[in-house]
C-alpha cells in the first residue's frame, strides 16, 4: 500500500485561499433551474432522494403554477442506478423516482388539482427518464 505523502504548508494555504473564493466550481443547484423556452420550466432530480424530490417537487409546482407556467420537465433518470432493488422490502418500482414522483402527485389532493396531465416526456427531452406534467391555467 502507498502511503499519502503530507500536504505540505505552501498547498494547505493554497487550498484555503481557494475555498475563500472558489469561483470556478460548478454549482448544480443554481444551473439546476432551467427555463425552456417562455412556457416550460426544466429541474434535474438527479441525486435526490425519494422523500427530498417529493417535497422539492411539491415546491415547484406551486412556483410553476403561481407564475403561470403551462409545462414542467422533471428530470428523474431511469432508475439503472437505483439501490432500491438490493432491498427486499423497497417496491422495485416504487423505490424509483420516475414512478414515485407521478404517484407522490396523484395522491396529494393539494397539487393534484394543479395538473392537466402527467407523462413520459419525448424523446428528444429525456424519454423515459423524464416526466412532462401539463399544468391548470389558474
Amino acid at each position: 500500500m502507498i502511503k499519502k505523502k503530507d500536504l505540505s504548508e505552501e498547498d494547505k494555504k493554497t487550498w484555503e485561499d481557494y475555498i475563500k473564493d472558489p469561483s470556478d466550481i460548478y454549482d448544480k443547484d443554481i444551473n439546476n433551474q432551467k427555463t425552456v423556452g417562455k412556457e416550460r420550466f426544466r429541474f434535474d432530480l438527479h441525486g435526490f432522494t425519494l422523500d427530498d424530490a417529493n417535497k422539492k417537487v411539491k415546491e415547484i409546482l406551486f412556483f410553476c403554477a403561481k407564475n403561470r407556467y403551462k409545462e414542467l420537465l422533471l428530470i428523474t433518470g431511469k432508475g439503472l442506478h437505483s439501490a432500491s432493488d438490493k432491498d427486499i422490502y423497497i417496491s422495485k418500482d416504487f423505490g424509483k423516482l420516475k414512478f414515485s414522483v407521478p404517484e407522490f402527485i396523484k395522491s396529494d389532493p393539494e397539487i393534484n388539482k394543479l395538473i392537466v396531465s402527467i407523462n413520459e416526456a419525448e424523446v428528444k427531452d429525456g424519454g423515459e427518464g423524464a416526466i412532462l406534467i401539463k399544468l391548470r391555467n389558474l
